[in-house]
């Protein structure tokens, strides 16, 4: 992934701002206890005593808020994800792995937090900055091992790299898109070893 991960449009005001960590957080909490879509900017100054237009002066909209907070979520899904591929050297192990934290990592994140993910849902469904750079992401750690299970001998040579990465994220998107990842939910304990293996049939040279 060369430690690129989900990045959120350009917010107002100083980056380094400490009032706009302030927000955020505060914004989260909110969001946790109260839900995104029936929150204004309103209520949210309110309950975090900040005057709207101050909140305006580091954030545009309610929407310029949620892909913060997405891009934090999404980056903690992108960390388990890096981390259980690196925790082997073998790159079929490495697909394995990352189907099944893909799945756990999503699951353990968006359905703990239920009013959070109000925020991943409408990220997915309005196609946020934030959920597309999550998915270009992902789909360039899916590049990289395949890469290297070429390199290794493990897989296949043959079919242009470009259209196996995509042939295999389309096996991958239930898990990886939340508003997806919801509906696939009663498949999670035997999809990740059930699609990783027959991928990794596929991939055989």
């Amino acid at each position: 992934m060369n430690n690129a991960t989900s990045s959120p449009p350009a917010a107002r005001g100083p980056v380094d701002h400490d009032v706009r960590a302030q927000i955020v957080v505060a914004a989260t909490e909110h969001f946790s206890r109260y839900g995104y879509e029936k929150t204004t900017v309103s209520d949210l100054a309110k309950a975090i005593g900040f005057s709207k237009a101050y909140i305006y002066k580091f954030f545009e909209s309610k929407q310029a808020i949620g892909e913060m907070i997405c891009s934090n979520c999404l980056r903690e899904i992108q960390v388990d994800v890096r981390a259980a591929v690196d925790g082997t050297d073998r790159p079929p192990e490495k697909l394995r792995r990352m189907f099944k934290a893909l799945v756990d990592s999503g699951l353990r994140l968006f359905f703990q937090e239920r009013k959070l993910y109000e925020i991943a849902i409408s990220a997915a469904s309005e196609h946020w900055q934030s959920a597309i750079a999550h998915e270009a992401c992902i789909r360039e750690l899916l590049v990289e091992v395949l890469k290297q299970g070429r390199e290794s001998g493990d897989f296949e040579r043959k079919t242009p790299i470009d259209e196996t990465a995509a042939a295999i994220y389309l096996v991958m998107h239930p898990y990886v898109n939340p508003l997806i990842l919801q509906l696939s939910s009663s498949y999670t304990d035997q999809a990740p070893a059930q699609l990783s293996g027959l991928v990794l049939r596929s991939l055989s040279p």
